[in-house]
């Protein structure tokens, strides 16, 4: 992925490579590079949702130390 992707161009792509994997007249010859490119966007989308989660729970413990402090 050469340039950066938000996580919905990423899933939107994932998307559109499963559709051709499934179709029924995919070459086999392609299905191991829209396998390896796959694999990629999920790592992406898997790295994106981790790091919102991360920064998700650091605001939540932000709100909770705020509050114990009043």
């Amino acid at each position: 992925m050469e340039q950066e992707l938000t996580y919905n161009q990423a899933l939107a792509q994932l998307e559109a490579l499963v559709k051709k994997m499934q179709a029924p007249d995919c070459d086999i010859d392609n299905l191991s590079a829209y396998t390896s490119q796959a694999l990629k966007l999920l790592k992406f989308c898997k790295n994106k949702l981790t790091v919102t989660d991360q920064k998700v729970k650091q605001v939540l413990d932000s709100l909770s130390d705020d509050k114990s402090g009043e």
